[in-house]
């Protein structure tokens, strides 16, 4: 746990970000995460969360206000919705995906002013977290997180639209 090679995201930073500090103190700041970036939970220490991400950094964080990931389907019960092909689901995170990075290109490029970029991605959303066969989809259209496993498309998390 904790690795690059070894990262398991266990939750997501919620949809309007998160502080974070370098140790369990209120004194400590440190810089702000991204919106649904997936993180593993390390350790917990009261409130107080020590999250890994993906690149192998580290913080702390307010632990109450990560969202946890669904887990894999459970053996027994049903889960709330299923979809029977998770490829409609794909393309549109994939034109999600496409559109920003059209848009990084062109503002990195001097194609575009820093306001055409924020204009361009206002209302562009995306969450995706692949974990080996494992795969958590965000349809923030539908409002919901889905479980897929590679069939199929099984409601896990409903989500707040306003929030995003």
């Amino acid at each position: 746990m904790g690795t690059p090679g070894g990262f398991r995201p266990s939750h997501v930073v919620p949809a309007d970000g998160m502080a974070t500090w370098t140790r369990p103190d209120p004194g400590a700041a440190g810089v702000a995460l991204d919106a649904l970036l997936p993180v593993e939970l390390a350790e917990a220490n009261g409130n107080w969360a020590r999250i890994v991400c993906s690149n192998g950094w580290t913080a702390w964080v307010d632990g109450r206000l990560l969202v946890a990931l669904p887990h894999p389907p459970p053996t027994t019960g049903a889960p709330l919705a299923t979809a029977d092909d998770p490829r409609p689901l794909l393309a549109a995170l994939e034109r999600s995906l496409a559109t920003y990075r059209r848009l990084v290109d062109d503002w990195t490029a001097g194609r575009i002013d820093l306001e055409a970029f924020q204009d361009g991605t206002r209302d562009l959303r995306l969450g995706a977290v692949l974990d080996g066969p494992n795969a958590w989809l965000l349809d923030l259209e539908q409002g919901r997180w889905y479980y897929c496993d590679a069939a199929q498309l099984q409601t896990f998390a409903a989500v707040d639209r306003e929030q995003g």
